[in-house]
Parts: structure tokens; C-alpha cells; sequence
């Protein structure tokens, strides 16, 4: 996924999880919905860095067999 997205998805997901936050919903569906929000955000932000570990390794390995 390009980095862009990951990025806009990010900052969308984690928007709505602080509007969320502070809706006048019932408890339970606040926390429901704040919860399942933070999730996306954290996975697209887990995502995003093993994507990026993962370029970085390709890259060195890459360097490494091209010396």
C-alpha cells in the first residue's frame, strides 16, 4: 500500500477514534466504537513499519549482493 494512504487512512481512523471518544453515545458503544477505531489505526500503523523494515532489509540485502 503506498505510503500516502497509509498515512490518510491513519490520520482518518484516528480522527474519527477522537470523535468518537467524546460523542454522546451509550458507554458501551463508545467504547465499542473507540476501541474497534484505535484498532484500525494501530494496524495500519503496524502495517506501515513492517512495510518499511521490509523495504530497508530488500535494499541492504540488495546493496550487500551488488558488492
Amino acid at each position: 500500500m503506498d505510503t500516502r494512504v497509509q498515512y490518510a487512512l491513519m490520520i482518518l481512523f484516528g480522527g474519527l477514534c477522537l470523535l468518537a471518544a467524546v460523542a454522546p453515545l451509550a458507554e458501551l458503544t463508545q467504547v465499542a466504537l473507540v476501541g474497534t477505531l484505535f484498532g484500525f489505526t494501530a494496524g495500519l500503523w503496524v502495517s506501515h513499519l513492517v512495510g518499511i523494515v521490509h523495504n530497508a532489509v530488500k535494499e541492504k540485502n540488495a546493496n550487500v549482493a551488488k558488492s
